[in-house]
């Protein structure tokens, strides 16, 4: 797996070096350092290194003179030398330069300072921009020299984590020419803050995936909620909507079995001709529209099932009780129930 990830990686790094070379020869890169320097000034020492992993510095000019300076756990020796040990130029710069500004320098050394490459440390710090150029400081010592410079501090006992340069105003430049093989391997000043801002963008990022997780939570439940009134609503609107079928279907019925059934006028006067003229009706009373039951007396009554078979509306004729003789009118006193026929409607309903 190691070597399936190695070649990638190397890949990866060798792209991303022009990156970092452009990043601390450029004008962002002092600024951010100016800002962390400010940052660190508002926090106590043992939050400087504890937070932002910060570790102070302790300055040697040169020449060394008088007593060492002490070394505090931690701290970081800065070699200081004066401004005529070194060689300052300020160039201009074609802008596509500033992609490999340290290569291109480099190449150009031995045309700017009157030595070559392998003869000299230096280091290309970007200033500004002057429209399609880029404002480079140069600044650069002899190998031998610095050299010289660092052997005689390790015989006093002296290790420098970076060799700065201090001009007449007694500024100093920050930079570092030190040779990258003599460098410590030590952490970054900016290191601890590189880690701070990476946990706090991983904080912000777990945030926002939490609230946007959130977010969705709430409009889901709002969604569910919407449904389920939606849903009542379409359980209520069936609801509806089954009532008046069942009513439409209720009355449609009706109104079939109404169509159904002879008229009132029709059916009496049917019976009215079937019966004989010596009969006559005393009560008679439609049930449901289904069935005629009526009483009466006439001359003949037990000829009267028959006579009632002739009209077409009624069928299944038949006496209700048994047939006895009226003393008064010397006839026959009956009770007789039919059912009456439906006839089909020839008006089409609707389902």
């Amino acid at each position: 797996m190691n070597h399936t990830f190695k070649a990638p990686l190397a890949q990866l790094t060798r792209l991303a070096q022009p990156l970092v070379r452009y990043w601390r020869a450029s004008v962002w890169r002092q600024g951010w350092d100016l800002w962390l320097t400010h940052l660190r000034a508002c926090l106590p020492e043992h939050w400087q290194h504890r937070l932002l992993g910060y570790q102070p510095e302790v300055l040697c000019p040169w020449p060394l003179i008088g007593p060492q300076p002490v070394l505090v756990a931690g701290a970081r020796l800065v070699l200081l030398l004066p401004r005529s040990a070194v060689l300052v130029q300020h160039l201009e710069l074609p802008l596509a330069s500033a992609r490999n500004l340290q290569t291109v320098v480099e190449y150009e050394l031995d045309r700017l300072t009157p030595f070559e490459a392998s003869q000299l440390y230096f280091v290309a710090r970007r200033e500004g921009r002057n429209g399609r150029f880029i404002r480079i400081r140069l600044v650069a010592i002899l190998r031998d020299h610095l050299d010289a410079l660092l052997k005689e501090c390790a015989t006093q006992g002296l290790h420098p984590s970076a060799v700065d340069i201090q001009d007449d105003a007694n500024t100093r430049l920050h930079i570092d020419l030190l040779p990258a093989s003599l460098r410590v391997i030590q952490q970054a000043s900016g290191q601890g803050v590189k880690r701070f801002l990476l946990w706090l963008c991983a904080g912000l990022l777990i945030s926002a995936m939490l609230l946007l997780l959130n977010q969705r939570h709430a409009v889901l439940a709002q969604m569910q909620t919407t449904v389920l009134a939606q849903r009542d609503e379409v359980a209520q609107l069936q609801k509806v909507r089954q009532q008046l079928a069942n009513t439409r279907d209720a009355a449609d019925y009706l109104i079939r079995r109404k169509a159904a059934q002879p008229p009132l006028a029709a059916l009496l006067a049917e019976l009215t001709g079937c019966l004989p003229a010596d009969t006559w009706v005393e009560q008679l009373e439609i049930n449901h529209g289904a069935d005629i039951s009526f009483t009466g007396q006439s001359a003949k009554a037990s000829a009267l099932i028959g006579r009632i078979k002739d009209c077409h509306s009624l069928k299944d004729a038949r006496f209700e009780g048994v047939i006895q003789p009226d003393p008064h009118t010397g006839k026959d006193h009956f009770s007789i129930r039919a059912h009456i026929i439906q006839e089909a409607s020839h008006a089409p309903f609707a389902d």
